[in-house]
């Protein structure tokens, strides 16, 4: 496959994954200031399947449109004066620390490995704890709130549903690297 194909191919699944981000962020649970909602699972997937430069180009989009259309909780630029915006930065970061510690999938890489379950599942957990942290700093700075009191609203309340979300992504994960290199990596 030809290098600019595959550049091509890289930027077609990055745009899949902003239309999936996005998507995914009209199924709400309402939750105090910031609500539950299924995003972050394909955030963090944008990263581990994608790697860390195209899983970021995916939010980099996702964030850019959110900016301009009705895509976040709080619509616009708004979304950043609320608790919310520690969570979009973090969305942004999580796919990049995810992306990093897995990388691009490999054409050689099986469907099951050990050491690419472990990898997955590392850069997984840290991507939704990203996540979480990004917004609980975040409404520490907005609101002066302590570092226990942020905890419990902006990472408490979050901690099965993301657990959840994990336990989802993981195997998924799995199953898409391989799909995914066949189509963006040259070996």
């Amino acid at each position: 496959m030809n290098r600019s194909r595959i550049i091509r191919n890289r930027l077609v699944f990055s745009a899949m994954f902003t239309a999936l981000i996005a998507v995914s962020g009209f199924f709400i649970i309402p939750l105090g200031p910031v609500p539950i909602v299924l995003k972050n699972l394909f955030v963090v997937l944008s990263g581990v399947v994608l790697g860390s430069f195209y899983g970021g180009i995916s939010l980099l989009i996702f964030i850019s449109a959110g900016l301009f259309s009705p895509l976040f909780v709080f619509p616009g630029p708004g979304a950043f004066l609320t608790p919310l915006g520690g969570y979009i930065i973090g969305y942004f970061l999580a796919s990049l620390t995810a992306g990093m510690i897995v990388g691009i999938p490999k054409v050689t890489e099986r469907k099951f490995q050990f050491s690419v379950f472990i990898r997955l599942s590392i850069a997984s957990i840290l991507g939704f704890a990203v996540i979480l942290f990004c917004g609980m700093f975040y409404m520490m700075r907005l609101f002066s709130m302590t570092l226990t009191a942020a905890f419990m609203a902006g990472v408490a309340p979050f901690v099965i549903g993301d657990l959840i979300k994990l336990a989802i992504c993981i195997p998924l994960a799995l199953k898409l690297r391989p799909i995914a290199a066949r189509y963006i990596n040259e070996n």
